[in-house]
């Protein structure tokens, strides 16, 4: 008999940017990620306030992505064949408030989403939505340098009443932002934050995620208010740092570094920061300007639970000597560990460390967890028959399930798993199509060619097996 319980959702996630398409139709404005290109070209310079320029390319994938505007009933009901019980999604900002600012939301933005959860109630599909995933509107970039600015905050409570006001019949958990510690690490697609050189970057970086808990608790207020059922959550870029050796200094440097992803998951868990942020304040040379009320707000209205993505565990030396041989992985720098396999694009590939990071979790806030992303991105070979054999993959999760499963039994409380990029997606870092994640297999290359035609992979089937049997047949 399973250690989950019966009515553990299960399911897979998307993002509005990556998956949506539809850049310009119906009202929509110009999120974030509109504005990146393909490849390496990423990190280029968007924007330069001295001269006013934006930079212009050829190609800008979220532009048609997988067209799931236009694709949703199609995909959905595949979906459903796999036996979902949830679908983590993002409501696009910028498709129901153009620019941000506006008091009145865009009406046709809005029907498009009255639609997808229409679709997914007719499948009793339970969506799991992200209110703002990287898809902050980019005039609030442009003009207010993004979350620096305090105005954003009310932008945003606005953005969230009115989905709250709409939505809240169809959608019992909201998480207010995804993988909120990004912002530290790529702080134009997290935060909306164009830096400059001469800027003090933590300052601004820290300074604008004060804004986003402030907004976060604000908007887990109005939820309450408006229906006291909403779960609200909040959502940490996970994965345990590991010391690079038992030496005592290798113990606090993998100390600091788990503190420095833990640090607005404290707030947004326990209602206000840490005893150990005012040293780590001190040392960058910050002071974070609030308002007063702020600590009350924080105090008052902390998250229900605790949504986590999990990729991969990282190394940390306290020898900055050692610490120059890091290699970069899903924006996270790490040493490499000689004990794990690393995946195509140098993620490390390590399930134990999932068990890890939810005991890790939950011994600190003693909330129930939701993994709503872990998911493997490799090149995927479409065979003469239409067949693709993504066994590397299976292995993937079924690893990591079982590791899962494990943390379940050692006592921790889970309420579900949704696998990142359960269909074929743009990818968040690199603008890709050849790093797939999905069951489903998307005829899209990475210069936007391809019929966008559907396909199941060998995944699809398994993953409907485990689904179907509640975790209890995870063999391949």
């Amino acid at each position: 008999m399973t250690v989950l319980n019966n009515n553990f959702l299960w399911g897979g996630a998307i993002a509005a940017n990556q998956a949506e398409g539809a850049y310009n139709i119906d009202g929509k404005g110009l999120s974030l990620v509109d504005m990146l290109p393909a490849g390496d070209a990423r990190k280029l310079p968007l924007f330069n306030p001295a001269k006013g320029l934006k930079q212009t390319y050829d190609y800008y994938p979220s532009h048609e992505s997988i067209d799931f505007y236009h694709h949703y009933e199609e995909d959905i009901r595949l979906f459903a064949e796999m036996g979902f019980k949830a679908l983590r999604l993002s409501i696009s900002w910028p498709r129901i408030f153009p620019k941000g600012i506006e008091q009145e939301p865009n009406e046709a933005g809005l029907a498009f989403y009255d639609k997808v959860f229409e679709t997914l109630e007719r499948y009793n599909i339970e969506p799991v939505v992200t209110i703002n995933h990287f898809d902050t509107p980019y005039y609030l970039a442009e003009h207010y340098n993004g979350w620096y600015d305090r105005r954003t905050i009310d932008c945003y409570v606005n953005y969230a009443t009115v989905l709250f006001k709409r939505y809240s019949r169809y959608v019992n958990y909201w998480i207010t932002h995804n993988e909120i510690n990004m912002i530290l690490h790529i702080p134009y697609i997290g935060g909306g934050l164009i830096i400059q050189d001469s800027d003090h970057r933590e300052q601004v970086m820290y300074q604008a995620a004060h804004h986003q808990l402030v907004a976060s608790s604000l908007a887990t207020k109005i939820a309450k208010e408006v229906d006291p059922t909403n779960q609200i959550g909040c959502m940490l870029a996970a994965g345990e740092v590991y010391p690079h050796t038992c030496h005592p200094n290798d113990m606090m440097a993998a100390l600091s570094k788990n503190r420095e992803q833990y640090i607005f998951i404290d707030v947004q868990a326990r209602g206000a920061y840490p005893t150990y942020s005012q040293r780590m304040f001190k040392e960058l040379g910050i002071t974070i300007d609030k308002q007063l009320g702020d600590d009350e707000i924080l105090k008052q209205y902390p998250v229900d639970f605790i949504s986590f993505s999990y990729y991969s565990s990282r190394l940390e030396s306290g020898d900055p000597e050692v610490n120059k041989q890091k290699g970069d992985g899903n924006a996270f720098a790490s040493l490499r560990n000689p004990y794990l396999e690393a995946s195509n694009w140098g993620w490390q590939i390590d399930p134990v460390g999932l068990r890890v990071t939810m005991n890790q979790i939950y011994d600190r806030y003693q909330k129930p967890l939701f993994i709503v992303e872990n998911g493997l991105g490799e090149i995927d070979h479409v065979t003469s028959d239409g067949k693709i054999h993504d066994v590397y993959r299976i292995q993937y999760l079924s690893d990591h399930i079982a590791q899962m499963i494990e943390a379940v039994k050692d006592g921790v409380p889970l309420i579900g798993y949704t696998s990142w990029g359960c269909i074929d997606l743009v990818s968040a870092g690199s603008g890709e199509m050849k790093k797939r994640y999905g069951f489903i297999y998307v005829d899209r290359d990475n210069e936007g060619n391809g019929t966008l035609q559907r396909l199941r992979k060998d995944s699809f089937y398994w993953y409907q097996k485990v689904i179907n049997t509640n975790g209890e047949d995870l063999t391949y």
